[in-house]
């Protein structure tokens, strides 16, 4: 195995494992097909480079984190001869386990089963990491700011760790509370921060007041849990369609980035309402009354459609969620118009291919149109 330190034009260092090989399982078609699906779904940011999927390139997450990392793989795919290259900040993350990662791909018997192998043991690098010692501040420095404390009012203080170098405030405006995290040093100033931050809070006041308009009076679908700083909704226009807006913070009211999502002889006349009414669009009146102006349409709230005969759910799976993903692709047939997961196309795909190599014919249509 070979891990690597990215460092821009500087040198790239390289460890060989010279472990005896392992045997690694045969795979078939179907097999193979089963094993891509699962690293799909289960690393959705780790994909293959090449037809013969020799070159695996992309992200692993944990702790909420995102780490490069590079696999190349021999011609026979087996992961004793493979090479891993890492972005220096994985590198870092795994010091002091680079033996522990060298003898998960001597024993993992595919790749899915190294990756996470490989994630299990990034996790556990990162959660053994110590917190550097933080030299304490002089008196005066607790003093001022138990003073700015107090000038604030306690009920801002969410939260203050044993060194005082993090505090937590929240503020409240237009019922909405909202919090800050401040690192701070000796010469800040918690009451200036503070206030610019209450300045920051007022001016995004007309974007919340938007957002929770759209939230209340229509069907969401993305984000399912919208937080504060969530500029896109996905919003239902009626059975398999849907409109995405990409809102401006700094200018709430004028007309967002739109993109319909749906089969083209329903999408196609929502896009033509749109550019022959665009001259309606009034910076006065709210976001929502204005999408209804423009389209020509009521937006159909979440209660009435559920009692009828709108589904939003996969064609293939008959759910609507798959591991945090909802339905974004959709049949261009006038007559069905059914919605898919990305995830179930792409497993019917492959395993379809593999039944097809089987026979000798690789060639796999698809009338599937991606939204």
């Amino acid at each position: 195995m070979y891990v690597s330190q990215a460092q821009g034009a500087g040198k790239t260092a390289h460890v060989r494992d010279q472990r005896p090989p392992v045997p690694q399982r045969c795979h078939g078609p179907r097999a193979m097909a089963e094993t891509e699906a699962t690293l799909l779904r289960q690393f959705p940011l780790f994909l293959p480079q090449n037809r013969s999927k020799t070159v695996y390139e992309g992200f692993i997450s944990a702790q909420g984190r995102d780490f490069h990392l590079r696999l190349l793989l021999p011609k026979d795919l087996q992961l004793r001869n493979a090479r891993l290259l890492c972005s220096w900040q994985l590198k870092t993350a795994l010091n002091g386990y680079h033996h522990i990662v060298q003898q998960r791909m001597q024993q993992s018997p595919d790749l899915v089963s190294f990756m996470m192998e490989l994630k299990m043991v990034l996790e556990a690098a990162l959660k053994n990491k110590k917190e550097p010692y933080v030299l304490p501040s002089p008196p005066k420095f607790y003093s001022s700011l138990i003073g700015e404390i107090r000038t604030l009012g306690w009920d801002k203080l969410v939260y203050v760790d044993p060194c005082f170098s993090t505090i937590k405030l929240k503020a409240d405006v237009s019922g909405r509370e909202h919090l800050i995290t401040v690192k701070l040093k000796a010469k800040s100033s918690l009451i200036s921060i503070y206030t610019q931050f209450l300045t920051a809070l007022e001016s995004l006041k007309t974007f919340w007041d938007v957002m929770d308009e759209i939230d209340e009076k229509t069907w969401v679908l993305e984000p399912e849990k919208p937080t504060r700083s969530a500029t896109a909704r996905r919003i239902v226009l009626g059975n398999n369609v849907s409109i995405n807006i990409e809102v401006d913070p700094r200018h709430p009211t004028m007309l967002p980035e739109c993109c319909f999502l749906g089969a083209d002889h329903v999408v196609k006349p929502l896009g033509i309402r749109l550019s022959r009414n665009i001259h309606l669009w009034d910076p006065e009146n709210s976001l929502l009354q204005n999408l209804k102006d423009v389209l020509e349409i009521d937006f159909p709230a979440r209660a009435i459609l559920e009692k009828s005969d709108f589904s939003m759910d996969c064609g293939i799976c008959y759910a609507y969620q798959l591991d945090g993903a909802i339905p974004d692709q959709v049949c261009d047939n006038s007559q069905c118009g059914q919605s898919f997961h990305y995830i179930c196309l792409y497993e019917v795909k492959i395993k379809i291919s593999a039944r097809l190599d089987s026979v000798g014919n690789t060639h796999v249509k698809s009338k599937i149109k991606p939204v």
